[in-house]
């Protein structure tokens, strides 16, 4: 036993001894945007990929540590997108070919792609909300084991109509039934079961749309597709499973159904209306707006040639719509968190909603607290990311100017760190 005692000990050591160790200069720091202060001359010590302490001064690592240098760069915690799709980007050329011709394997290369981009961009976690499961799932795990180089992945899974948005649509019925989800519902114990097998599969969340969408292939609409028996078996089902609801919504008829459902978070909520309003505040649901989604649509449904007839109509009436919507739920007092849609706009640019956000009227505090520790309260993550802090994940970013004084500043990231690994340096996106 004292043999067993004495090797275990070794290993300790030996394996404390291989720790490895950074310590990374800041000369301003917002370590924590929930109180706005920022502090310079610090620095952040890192092991193992978590904060162990920020010291005061610039402080260089002892023992063959590395010291990076950010003497000269503004440092503030990873980003957080809560709305991405990270396997396509909708608006390219072909898309719908590639429904029927890529499989999940193909997916996952291109994921692998925009996974990279979203990371050197800044954004450390992201949610993915509703791709191709076996392809989502992979590439969420091949990031988690370091053999993909990517952000944080928090999969959903996707429980929608028949019909509705989700489904696929605008090909012959024989490669629809081929195409069409395992996990779209009509009835409420069709739903149920919808969430237990996506959840089964492998679903973190769960992704449900209770009114049609703009990039659906269907001149449906965009008010209320999901009934209220099911959008209620949806939420009480997932919650039972400890998974929580990220509702799709834009008609205030499909919003305030997925409210009084109890889902957690509404995305895009482009037509809220007051009842939206004071139904959000009562339970505490997040608002995901999606503006870049909103302002890339719009802009792509200028030319006759992109999408279809019935999409493009649907993307300039949704478009201009969402930047006031959010200013509403913003004078209101509603939680937000930050999210894109991203697939819809391009991977890579995510920073680009911040502008956006500034335009809805939030402070650049504000936009930069939706991406950080509102959406880890969203993800319901507080303990893990959105601050800089001991025992936390050694996620942060750093840029040139002060994000707070021009918050365009974001999208031009020059160093970026996840889990205590450095993903970016010494470039600007």
């Amino acid at each position: 036993m004292k043999r067993l005692a004495a090797l275990l000990f070794a290993l300790t050591v030996t394996t404390s001894a291989q720790a490895t160790t950074t310590y990374v200069q800041a000369g301003r720091l917002l370590a924590d945007p929930a109180s706005g202060k920022v502090e310079t001359s610090k620095t952040v010590v890192v092991t193992d990929g978590k904060i162990v302490e920020i010291k005061d001064g610039f402080q260089t690592a002892p023992n063959g540590g590395e010291t990076v240098n950010l003497q000269s760069a503004f440092v503030l915690p990873g980003l957080i997108d809560s709305h991405v799709h990270l396997l396509s980007e909708v608006a390219a050329a072909g898309r719908d070919m590639d429904t029927v011709r890529k499989t999940s394997a193909d997916l996952v290369v291109d994921g692998t792609v925009f996974a990279g981009r979203v990371l050197r961009a800044g954004f450390t976690t992201v949610a993915d909300l509703g791709d191709d499961p076996d392809g989502i799932y992979a590439l969420r795990d091949g990031v988690a084991e370091g053999k993909i180089v990517g952000p944080r992945i928090i999969a959903a899974g996707f429980v929608g109509a028949h019909g509705g948005h989700g489904d696929i649509h605008g090909f012959h019925p024989d490669i629809l039934a081929l195409l069409t989800p395992p996990t779209l519902c009509s009835g409420a114990d069709e739903c149920r079961r919808a969430v237990r097998k996506a959840v089964q599969r492998g679903a973190e969340m769960i992704k449900t749309a209770s009114t049609g969408g703009v990039m659906s292939n269907t001149a449906t609409g965009l008010s209320q597709q999901m009934t209220q028996d099911e959008l209620n078996a949806v939420v009480e089902t997932a919650h039972m499973l400890g998974r929580q609801v990220a509702c799709h919504a834009h008609g205030a008829d499909g919003i305030n159904a997925a409210l009084r459902a109890g889902v957690d978070s509404i995305e895009h909520g482009t037509y809220l209306d007051q009842d939206s309003l004071k139904l959000m505040k009562e339970k505490g649901t997040y608002l995901v707006p999606t503006l870049l989604a909103g302002d890339t649509v719009t802009q792509a449904a200028k030319n006759p040639d992109w999408q279809t007839e019935a999409v493009r109509k649907k993307a300039l009436q949704v478009g201009p719509n969402m930047v006031a919507a959010a200013r509403r739920a913003r004078e209101a007092g509603v939680k937000f968190a930050f999210g894109t849609d991203s697939a819809v706009s391009r991977h890579g640019i995510n920073a680009k909603e911040f502008a956006l956000l500034i335009k809805a009227g939030f402070t650049p505090l504000d936009a930069i607290r939706t991406a950080t520790v509102w959406g880890a309260a969203h993800l319901r993550m507080s303990d893990e990311i959105g601050s800089l802090a001991p025992g936390k994940a050694a996620d942060l970013i750093a840029v040139k100017e002060d994000p707070l004084k021009d918050i365009t500043e974001l999208e031009r990231v020059t160093f970026v760190m996840k889990g205590g690994k450095t993903a970016l340096t010494g470039a600007s996106q």
